[in-house]
């Protein structure tokens, strides 16, 4: 049975279309089960009804024309009830239906299971029989197994357009919504641009050839094209980029040399291979060392290798790359997005970037967010090669692309968009002001940084201070740990953007979802595993150099903070101040004057928020991580779509573990910030504000709507709101409470776009 469930599916996953694959179930299911009849039924929402959709027993005329209503027939109780039915006399049931142009009166036994995929009944799955037969619990578990598979496929079938949303010219039929991750925020509405591969490495084939010199010639005319075109690029963005942006192009020359994946290539076509087909096979070996890595960061760098192997292979075959028109608000689409493609679109007519494939950690999106691109990536059931010239609006807070939107939808994220752009143009009369309470509560806003880029829209956004510094973002874009000098360079760099506001650097953060190419973390389960200052402490040689250069950084300035990423305990915070005091010791040693910093601890694992008192008594403030803490609070990985509707920083549990931290730090007289999503979210600000936090740190995208809307009420308002809710105990009872009372305040123009768009 085994197999014969393995063979199914794996054909199943091969069909070209859902006709196809409904096909292939009834045929093999019925074999299977050595029944007279399998049958699948589609529910269609529009009309509330079950429609026979595929057949193997039953009359084939009577696929697409027998129909049901979701409360009639033995077919409507299996999906009304949402679980299997065996019936040994189905024919005598109150609920069985006659249809005379199936011949469904000669069978009697029944036994149908519900089609489910996340929650939603898209079908049943049936099997007949002649006469009487008592299906067993084995049949049973074949055919939920079987109605597992077909789940998936008529999900996918559903999401590319194969039942809707796109007819065969590739143009809309009706509005069809995508679900990605969002990769830099912000919403979009323009017209897609798809780039296609500028070369296909797939079909190269071998070929021997004895003419080694020329073969090493075309490729090394190759290599210099594209490291060419590579600088060209470079150069192109290096008004809207700083040094340390544009040295993620510093990492496409680097495997151009020939100690890399140049010179792997160069030695094939030694052996007797002609140049394509060396760089295809050496493409192929690097690309898959990467994607078999357990590192997201690692698995990422695939997909440059893969660009610069079309590239290259461009160059050896004469290829020319695609003439695009690039429309205004144009959104650039396709497999695999790199650097190098949005250098190539001119950046008034570029208003958004969607990738197939990638993460938050790609390339592409760490340059978009520092550019402002709002970006969706990992839409993978987007069928993007049929999307070039369409309408698309884009959602990069909640990674959703929607193809072919209808004129409300349209006309929603116009607001959303055209609202932003409102709050944005009163900037100037808001930059130089405090973040003030209609009551006179000042609460400061920060703001979280990690490319210099940064710097230059958060001081637009007046923001107060720098909650987060993200050391670790200057180490990914580097082949190698930078040097103590060199970190005294960057970080000076933001200090000195920010004096005398406060700069708080958090140590270095790698590990889970942000390991660095050059020193690998292989783990089953990296975001329980060695990461941050677990790492850090091990190395103490790493972490005392980058310490050093953070104080060193300060002279004379003296508005530093360190932040101490994934303290888990007292042992770890105790171990790291010693290591702390013993680099400022060794720098006044050697004749720096520059006073020991505040050192905090970042709040965002469980057993920290049980010992915040502990922690608050030793350090010098505390800041929450309220992405990763309200992950391992409520166990989900907020980059996997299937539990992604579970992470809500609105959860009562979460807001319990927020309002002890506060009382924790406030008991021990110590100031306490958060960083993260919710910072930036004006409804959750409403909250963290009463709750009692010093300070809110955020991307800069976010300030204008989150100071807007506290300038706009009171202190005592947003405590009361807080009472409210503290009593609640499900979070979509929290959003839609705090959606009601600040629409009716006429502050709704600011609240997250999920709440006020419907879709």
């Amino acid at each position: 049975m085994l197999n014969m469930l393995r063979t199914i599916s794996q054909e199943v996953n091969a069909a070209k279309d859902l006709p196809a694959a409904l096909t292939i179930i009834v045929k093999q299911v019925r074999v299977a089960m050595n029944s007279h009849v399998c049958s699948v039924y589609l529910y269609e929402a529009e009309q509330d009804r079950y429609l026979l959709m595929a057949t193997e027993g039953l009359n084939k005329r009577a696929v697409g024309k027998v129909s049901m209503s979701s409360n009639e027939g033995l077919v409507g109780l299996v999906g009304s009830r949402a679980e299997t039915i065996t019936l040994e006399d189905a024919v005598n049931h109150p609920k069985f239906l006659y249809f005379p142009e199936t011949g469904e009166e000669r069978y009697a036994s029944f036994l149908g299971t519900p089609i489910i995929h996340h929650r939603q009944v898209l079908g049943v799955l049936v099997v007949q029989q002649k006469e009487r037969r008592q299906f067993d619990e084995g049949d049973e578990a074949f055919l939920v197994t079987m109605s597992a598979q077909l789940s998936g496929v008529i999900a996918h079938a559903e999401a590319t357009g194969s039942i809707r949303g796109l007819d065969q010219q590739g143009k809309g039929i009706q509005e069809a919504r995508f679900v990605g991750v969002p990769g830099a925020p912000g919403a979009a509405l323009g017209t897609a641009v798809v780039v296609l591969p500028i070369a296909d490495l797939d079909v190269v084939p071998d070929k021997t050839t004895g003419d080694i010199t020329t073969q090493l010639e075309l490729f090394s005319s190759a290599l210099e094209s594209v490291r060419a075109d590579i600088r060209s690029l470079s150069a192109r963005l290096a008004k809207r980029l700083r040094p340390q942006e544009r040295a993620l192009f510093d990492v496409y020359l680097m495997m151009l040399e020939h100690t890399a994946l140049a010179g792997d290539v160069i030695a094939v076509i030694r052996q007797g291979q002609w140049a394509q087909g060396a760089l295809r096979q050496v493409v192929s070996e690097h690309v898959q060392r990467f994607e078999h890595m357990d590192d997201d960061y690692l698995r990422e760098r695939a997909s440059d290798v893969k660009d610069l192997g079309r590239r290259l292979l461009a160059y050896l075959q004469q290829g020319q790359q695609q003439t695009l028109v690039y429309p205004d608000n144009t959104i650039l689409v396709s497999e695999e997005l790199s650097p190098a493609m949005l250098g190539e679109v001119p950046r008034d007519k570029l208003v958004g970037l969607v990738s197939v494939l990638g993460s938050r950690n790609s390339h592409v999106a760490i340059l978009a967010r520092a550019m402002g691109i709002p970006t969706v990536v990992a839409a993978v059931d987007l069928p993007y090669t049929r999307l070039d010239g369409i309408e698309l609006i884009l959602d990069g807070y909640h990674g959703d692309v929607f193809t072919n939107p209808s004129a409300l939808l349209r006309q929603q994220y116009s607001e959303v968009v055209e609202e932003e752009r409102l709050i944005n143009k009163d900037l100037d009369s808001l930059r130089s002001l405090p973040c003030i309470t209609l009551d006179g509560h000042h609460l400061p806003l920060w703001v979280n940084t990690g490319l210099i880029a940064d710097v230059q829209r958060a001081q637009q956004r007046g923001a107060e201070g720098v909650g987060l510094y993200r050391s670790e973002v200057a180490f990914m874009g580097t082949s190698r740990f930078p040097s103590e000098s060199e970190q005294v360079q960057m970080y000076r760099e933001q200090l000195q953007a920010f004096h005398p506001l406060p700069v708080t650097m958090r140590t270095l953060d790698i590990g889970g979802d942000k390991p660095l190419s050059y020193f690998p973390i292989k783990e089953s389960n990296p975001y329980l595993g060695w990461r941050g200052i677990r790492i850090t402490l091990d190395h103490p040689e790493i972490f005392l150099v980058q310490v050093r250069a953070m104080i060193k950084a300060s002279v004379g300035l003296n508005n530093l903070h360190i932040l101490l990423p994934m303290i888990s305990g007292v042992h770890e915070l105790d171990d790291a101040q010693h290591l702390i005091h013993r680099a400022w010791a060794e720098l006044i040693n050697e004749g720096f004057a520059v006073q020991m910093p505040p050192v905090g601890v970042m709040i965002e694992v469980p057993s920290a928020v049980y010992q915040a008192r502990e922690l608050a008594r030793m350090a010098d403030f505390l800041s929450v991580g309220s992405n990763d803490l309200t992950q391992y609070l409520l166990a989900v990985d907020r980059n996997n779509a299937r539990v992604a509707d579970l992470y809500d920083y609105l959860h009562p549990a979460v807001l319990m573990a927020l309002k002890e931290v506060v009382s924790a730090a406030q008991a021990e007289g110590k100031k306490v910030s958060i960083c993260g999503e919710m910072a930036g979210d004006p409804v959750a600000a409403v909250l963290l504000m009463a709750m009692g936090f010093d300070s809110l740190s955020m991307n800069s995208t976010h300030l204008p709507k989150v100071k807007w809307l506290l300038r706009k009420m009171t202190l005592q308002h947003a405590q009361e709101l807080l009472s409210e809710v503290s009593s609640m105990d499900n979070p979509e009872l929290i959003h839609s409470t705090l959606n009601l009372a600040l629409g009716n305040l006429g502050l709704s123009k600011v609240l997250n776009p999920v709440s006020s768009v419907q879709t």
